[in-house]
Order: C-alpha cells, then structure tokens, then sequence
C-alpha cells in the first residue's frame, strides 16, 4: 500500500510577483533580449558564451516565422532569430519543460536555415553557407548531465582526434538547473549571466557582483515598477501558464511512482490528480482575477477574456471581495 504522503498531490507553488521579471517566461525572455533597444544585452550575452570563439560587435532582429522546405511542412516558430555582421544567423530558444526531442528539434530549426540559403533559381550556386548557431536556455536537464555540467558547446568533430571539422554549425546547450553557484562564488562574467536567468525573480536589489552598466540596464528593464498595466497583465499571464506547468510536471512524477500499483487504485489515484489539477488552475485564474479588478480599471468582459474565465467567474470574484 502507498503512504498517505506518497499519494498525496504536491501543489504548485504560489510564488509571489516580486520585484524584478522572471526570465525564464516567454514575457521575460522576450523583454531582456528581444527587442531592438535592448539588443546590447543580447549581444553582451552571447559574447560571453561565444568567449574565444567568435566576437558579435551588431545583431539584426528577424522574423520569428520560417517557412519549411517543402509547402506541406508546418512552419517553424523562433523564439528568438538574429544576422550577426558577418552573415551569421543565432537562434536562440528558451525552453521551461522537458521536452523528449528538444536536441531534435534544434536540428531541425538549424537545417531549415541551412536550406533557406540556397539561392531559388540559380543553377550555378557553389554551395557556401553562412553560420548558423543553435542556442538552446533549458529550465531542465538533459538525461545522464553531471550535476555540475550545465554548459555543452557541441560541434561537428571527427571522431579520432577532436579537430573540428565543420566550424559553420554549433550548438550551445545551457542545463540553467545546474547553475547553483551562490553569489560569492561568481567568478566570470558568463557565470554573472547565468546567475541573472536563474535569480534575478526573487532578487530584491542589484549584488555587487553585478555592479556593472549591462546589468545595471538589464535591472532597470526588469523592475516590474515600470511595466505598463498591459505589460504587467500579460507577465502575470505567463507566470499562471508556468505555474500549471510546474503543477502538470509533478502529476508526471507522481504518477510515475505509483505505476507499480493495482490498476484499480491507480485510476483512482488518477482521478484524485486531476481534480487537484482543476483546482489548481481555477486557484491561479481567480489570483489573476483578483489581481485585474485590484490594480487595473478594465469591465467585466474585458478580464474575462484576458483570464480565459467566463463573466461570471469574474463576477462572482468581484462580488466576493465587496463582501470581505
């Protein structure tokens, strides 16, 4: 028989906004590194984790849509696409859950540049490309990583002796969940970047070891004090979708414990985690709720439609807190 505490759900976590941006959400993500006034940012970044290899001095945002080679292919979606000054092309991913083909699909994205290169329609094209970098930010790990190992530079490398033996296509790989230096710790600039992604939501001021003017902008940009209403909504949006991330992720787990089981009490067991994860999601939505009637002035309708919630839902909430 299992234990009480064994079947026992574990909930997500209420984790309060606190003053800075969480990165590791597509709003965070996209406000620190992708956007035109803030590309110094970006470009400082990935010069620390191109160190010795190559120096980025200029970034073109492009389009984030792709279209595949062949019509019926279903178009690829960056998170991030930049033209480095020489031609070279960066796209950079952040990636929260475990995905089973998430190397897969960094080769894909990858081969899809490769492809587009091709002139349309010349015959006598000789085949030079351009380089094309995959830089993969994981919120979890690779199957078998030391639990020290999160940086992975791979390329292509003959097999005897190591030498490289394409230098146009590379990969970077950041495992951000064994990154746990602690701030006195911090030795390079890389490992400061680093400690940012997977910090800097529950930081309350800038450490010293951040007393530097690319952190200092990165900081500034990141004080939720200075979102607007509409960008404090859609952040606070995307927290909610990590949270009912983090909560389907332990049903997983839980789940998996429990497969040694009689099927009967297993179904039951999996009924129990759906219900909690029902009413996990409703808690999450009727916080974000209260949140919109709290700090913004919009209608019944309007809320309803950014909390994916019907009027009622809202109207009820609100009612609530009149009587409180």
């Amino acid at each position: 028989m299992l234990s009480l505490a064994m079947t026992k759900m574990k909930k997500p976590p209420i984790i309060p906004i606190g003053r800075y941006i969480d990165p590791l959400t597509d709003f965070g993500f996209k406000r620190i590194f992708g956007s035109e006034p803030n590309k110094d940012l970006l470009i400082a970044f990935l010069n620390e984790l191109f160190k010795g290899r190559k120096v980025i001095k200029d970034l073109v945002y492009n389009a984030q849509e792709n279209n595949g080679p062949v019509k019926r292919y279903r178009k690829t979606i960056f998170d991030l696409t930049c033209t480095g000054g020489d031609g070279e092309t960066f796209i950079i991913e952040m990636q929260r859950a475990e995905q089973k083909f998430f190397t897969d699909r960094a080769i894909f994205y990858t081969s899809s540049k490769l492809y587009e290169q091709a002139p349309k329609g010349n015959k006598n094209w000789d085949y030079e490309l351009t380089e094309i970098y995959f830089i993969g930010l994981m919120d979890f790990n690779f199957d078998n990583t030391p639990q020290d190992k999160y940086l992975h530079r791979v390329r292509l490398a003959e097999e005897e002796t190591g030498h490289t033996f394409y230098n146009k296509l590379g990969f970077i790989f950041l495992e951000l969940p064994n990154f746990n230096l602690k701030e006195k710790d911090i030795k390079t600039d890389l490992q400061r970047w680093l400690y940012v992604l997977r910090n800097l939501w529950k930081l309350e001021k800038i450490p010293v070891i951040l007393h530097r003017r690319i952190f200092q902008k990165l900081f500034h940009i990141s004080e939720v004090a200075n979102l607007k209403k509409e960008e404090y909504m859609l952040y606070e949006k995307n927290l909610l979708d990590k949270w009912t991330e983090y909560s389907v992720l332990k049903t997983a787990e839980e789940k998996g414990m429990e497969r040694g089981m009689e099927r009967g009490m297993e179904r039951g067991i999996e009924k129990g985690i759906e219900k909690g994860i029902e009413k996990g999601i409703e808690k999450g939505k009727e916080q974000f709720v209260r949140n919109l009637l709290l700090n913004t002035g919009f209608g019944i309708a309007k809320i309803a439609a950014l909390a994916n919630v019907t009027e009622a839902f809202v109207k009820k909430i609100k009612g609530e807190r009149k009587n409180q």
